[in-house]
Order: C-alpha cells, then sequence, then structure tokens
C-alpha cells in the first residue's frame, strides 16, 4: 500500500476517534459552545450538521492525511505518535488563526473562553497520535531491521494499546481541565 493510501486510511480513522470524542463531550455537555461541526456548517451556509460533519471528515481526512504523507520524512521525531502529535500542531493553529474567526469564535476562539483553544489543542494530539499510529501500522509502512511480516499482529495491537492509553489519558485530562475551569 502506498503512502498516500495509508494516510488517507489513518486520517479517516483518526478523525474517527477524534469524532467520538467530540460526540462524547457534547453527551457530557461539556463545552457545548464549542461545536465544530456546527461551526463548519454555518462557515459553508446550508445543509445543517451533515454538511459539517461531510466537511470535518474531508478535510481530516484528504486534506491533512495527505499533507501527512508528504510530511511525515521530515518531521521531528522517532516514533508516529510524536510525529503525528507534531503534525497535528499545524492544523490546530490553522484552525486557531483562520477557522475560528471566521466562525465568529474570535482569534483562537477566545470568544468561547480559554477552554477553547486548550481543549481543541487536546483533541488535536489525541487525533495526531491516532493519525501516526495508525499510519505507521497500516502495511506497506517502514518495518525496523530483523522486523518479520508475521510479527506485524504483535506490532498494531501493541499499537492499539498505545492509542487506547493516550486517548483514556487524554480523555481524562480534558475532564479534568474542564473542571477546573468550571
Amino acid at each position: 500500500m502506498n503512502s498516500y493510501t495509508r494516510s488517507i486510511i489513518a486520517g479517516f480513522a483518526a478523525t474517527v476517534v477524534l469524532s467520538a470524542i467530540m460526540v462524547l463531550k457534547g453527551v457530557m455537555g461539556l463545552m457545548p459552545q464549542l461545536n465544530v461541526v456546527a461551526m463548519l456548517a454555518h462557515m459553508i451556509g446550508s445543509g445543517g450538521p451533515p454538511l459539517g460533519w461531510l466537511a470535518h471528515f474531508l478535510i481530516g481526512t484528504v486534506v491533512w492525511g495527505v499533507l501527512f504523507a508528504l510530511l511525515y520524512p521530515s518531521l521531528p521525531g522517532p516514533e508516529p505518535v510524536v510525529k503525528g502529535m507534531v503534525f497535528a500542531v499545524g492544523p490546530w493553529l490553522l484552525m486557531m488563526i483562520i477557522v475560528m474567526p471566521l466562525a465568529g469564535a474570535g482569534f483562537f476562539g477566545l470568544k468561547l473562553g480559554i477552554m477553547a483553544p486548550v481543549m481543541t489543542l487536546l483533541l488535536h494530539l489525541i487525533w495526531g497520535a491516532a493519525l501516526g499510529l495508525i499510519y505507521k501500522a497500516l502495511p506497506g509502512a517502514e518495518r525496523p531491521a530483523g522486523t518479520v511480516a508475521g510479527s506485524s499482529i504483535g506490532i498494531i495491537r501493541h499499537r492499539r494499546r498505545q492509542a487506547s492509553s493516550i486517548a483514556a489519558s487524554s480523555a481524562g485530562c480534558i475532564a479534568s481541565s474542564i473542571r477546573q475551569a468550571s
């Protein structure tokens, strides 16, 4: 599988992870004013939430997925998780300085409160970690010297455990930060 196919698949899967956390955040009633899907739908002008979700997935899957494949070799960090998290800071910054003001939330979304940039950064870091883990775990990724094909399953299981651990600790940090801000 070539790097662009892997990056699009990884971008989609990472966006699913991010979206699940966004939905969970909404169900829990945490920062209801920070609704990226509604912001995207509003910016597009019509179509409501379905069009907002479509835009959210297209951006996370195609735009950022392909760009990740292009930049992967030059991203700092020894591990795919680190590379993904470093990469995720770029989309977060663009969201803070372009999307948030266009959506009426102000520079860095500060009209929504100080937790908006913190929450979105944490969500982007989770997305980036998932992106890096999945990208490296898919067939066609470079394997360390001495790795045999059969050990790929062990690598994938290990990376799934890492991703679960990252998601769980990040969710705990988000909840704790929100409680402290309330």
